[in-house]
């Protein structure tokens, strides 16, 4: 499929409920059909389908080339358990950042172990084994339990693993997690604080609005600013719509959410760190090591080349897990 059909049939899918379970099953089918596709070769057709680019593993040198590189190569057994949204809680507090970590109500091994009767009024529900399945409920007199566990349930089948080649995920052990809704005294939307970090140092920041819709998914029309280390506004976008930056002012506690994310980054050449802070308290929410499973849109396309720079694979080739 080429990147214009596809970036036609993701737009058609989001036009309804109907159009979007399609384009679901449809993405099923196809992640059945490539699973017997080599690595490299997936690599080198998922990134010309989603960005229209031809992807170079020989020598890499954009943001994505790199982050590909490092899917098809970089073995730490510790990205593992960092992609886990369960297990990672212990690296977390092995970290010493256990009071970043949001309280947790039950984690299950199938949706029918839930008891949604024990659960509080307002909860979240996700998968810990792959991205995309969060279901947050707001009312449990309307929360619609048995679409759910039917849906939460076909997503403990399947290993994201395929959807992207992430060996991160391969191994996880399927679960469903359940958390407290984190939200503020005014009950303003979140703002995801993405630390991107590059061996250990944060280099830049995405600030994520509008990303959280009314039953828990992620919303398409998300809007992100990107900023340097200190969150002053880059004039840079990276595939989302930007917004005013006054939106968000910059937290007086910024610096300590900096030094966290570096904390939890220092063991790997690259990864994101998702913070949140609400009304001046600061929470983890998880660690992503291929941002948008490497096909990003960034411009000017000199940032891609300038974000590339900051791995440094040369490291990365002569550790233990190169």
């Amino acid at each position: 499929m080429n990147h214009e059909l596809k970036t036609l049939i993701r737009t058609l899918s989001r036009k309804s409920e109907m159009l979007t379970k399609l384009y679901k099953e449809a993405n099923r089918v196809k992640m059945a059909v490539t699973k017997g596709i080599d690595d490299e070769a997936f690599a080198k057709n998922k990134y010309r389908e989603n960005t229209g680019r031809e992807l170079n593993l020989d020598n890499p040198q954009t943001f994505d080339e790199k982050l590909w590189w490092l899917k098809l190569n970089y073995r730490n057994p510790l990205l593992t358990l960092c992609s886990d949204k369960y297990r990672v809680r212990e690296y977390v507090k092995a970290c010493g950042l256990g009071h970043l970590l949001n309280e947790l109500y039950g984690v299950y091994e199938k949706a029918e172990d839930i008891n949604y009767d024990a659960l509080p009024n307002e909860f979240f529900l996700k998968c810990n084994h792959a991205s995309g399945f969060n279901f947050l409920c707001t009312d449990k007199d309307t929360f619609p339990r048995e679409k759910v566990n039917k849906e939460l349930n076909r997503a403990l089948q399947e290993n994201y693993y395929f959807q992207s080649r992430e060996w991160n995920y391969k191994d996880i052990p399927p679960k469903i997690v359940c958390e407290r809704v984190l939200k503020s005294k005014n009950n303003a939307p979140l703002i995801d604080y993405r630390f991107l970090c590059f061996h250990g140092v944060v280099r830049c920041i995405f600030l994520d609005i509008d990303t959280c819709a009314e039953d828990g998914s992620h919303r398409h029309d998300a809007r992100r600013n990107v900023y340097d280390e200190n969150l002053d506004l880059l004039n840079v976008r990276v595939t989302r719509q930007t917004f005013p930056p006054e939106l968000v002012p910059k937290p007086e506690n910024f610096a300590v959410m900096r030094s966290y994310a570096e904390i939890l980054s220092k063991p790997f050449p690259h990864c994101r760190v998702d913070l949140y802070n609400i009304d001046g308290d600061i929470y983890f929410g998880e660690i992503t090591f291929y941002h948008a499973g490497a096909c990003n849109k960034i411009e000017p396309e000199a940032w891609a080349y300038t974000m590339g720079s900051w791995i440094d694979l040369s490291i990365v080739k002569t550790d233990q897990y190169g």
